[in-house]
């Protein structure tokens, strides 16, 4: 009976806590949802409580001031393009790895898992020296190739231990059939590779639709600029605008807040069977 009781308790404890955590990182949200909707009169005396009225104004200033379906669009194209050709290039790459065994593709696989140890702000003016010299800079293509080159470690490294847990007889089947290299690829192995591909798709849709270095770096045209960078104007070293910064923050998290909680159930579940089994 005592046992169960500390059981509880242990319960109640242990739930307690994890509520106490949830509040902790749940406030930064409350407070800039409940300040976008506050003038900034309001914000500055009492930035805690619930808005008096709703006030759309920072929403309509935010979306006029930033550009926003123009940023949006420039968002969406090099997330989409950068994503997926980080796809396209690793899973290949990490299939031929993990198939062609022998000294090289270990010497190969093991500069790319060590790349990934690398802080990008050791590599960054090396970087940005060698995009200006290839004429990359200013350009959204030109991003879109950094951004292959820097995510397809991490991505390699999946495949390559998802691979490893595929049957070489499906293979093996499909080549008697008559298929090529690449049917055998497209058409047997890289279906499934679902698991860890949709993995892949979300952490590098939330790294690079958030990344705000990168793009502040290469792109300077105002008419090329990403979202995370249209939400710089609104803070400055003398005077910033709170409601107008609040508004636009709110803009530029909903669509990948919308696309994490369709995606979310695939993270776990491609790691743990790509990379533990492989």
């Amino acid at each position: 009976m005592l046992t169960l009781k500390l059981l509880k308790i242990k319960n109640i404890v242990i739930f307690a806590l994890l509520v106490a955590f949830a509040l902790f990182f749940i406030m930064p949200v409350y407070f800039t949802i409940i300040n976008s909707f506050k003038p900034l009169r309001e914000i500055v005396t009492s930035y805690t409580s619930l808005p008096k009225t709703f006030y759309l104004g920072n929403y309509i200033k935010a979306w006029i001031k930033t550009d926003y379906p123009r940023v949006f669009l420039n968002s969406l194209i090099i997330t989409i393009a950068s994503v997926s050709g980080i796809v396209l290039v690793s899973s290949m790459a990490g299939y031929i790895l993990a198939r062609t065994p022998g000294k090289l593709s270990w010497f190969i696989f093991i500069i790319i898992v060590f790349s990934m140890i690398i802080p990008f702000h050791s590599i960054m003016i090396p970087l940005i020296i060698v995009i200006k010299k290839l004429h990359l800079s200013n350009s959204i293509h030109g991003i879109i190739i950094v951004y292959w080159g820097i995510g397809c470690n991490f991505a390699i490294f999946l495949y390559h231990g998802f691979v490893k847990t595929i049957p070489k007889e499906l293979e093996e089947a499909a080549a008697i059939d008559g298929c090529s290299r690449f049917q055998i690829f497209f058409k047997v192995v890289f279906p499934l590779l679902a698991p860890v591909t949709s993995t892949i798709v979300v952490l590098d849709t939330l790294w690079i639709w958030n990344d705000f270095l990168l793009p502040l770096l290469v792109l300077q045209k105002r008419a090329i600029k990403t979202i995370p960078l249209s939400q710089y104007i609104f803070v400055g070293q003398y005077y910033s605008e709170w409601g107008l910064a609040l508004a636009g923050l709110t803009l530029a998290v909903i669509p990948v807040v919308l696309f994490y909680v369709f995606m979310q159930k695939y993270i776990v579940k491609g790691i743990t069977t790509g990379a533990i089994k492989g």
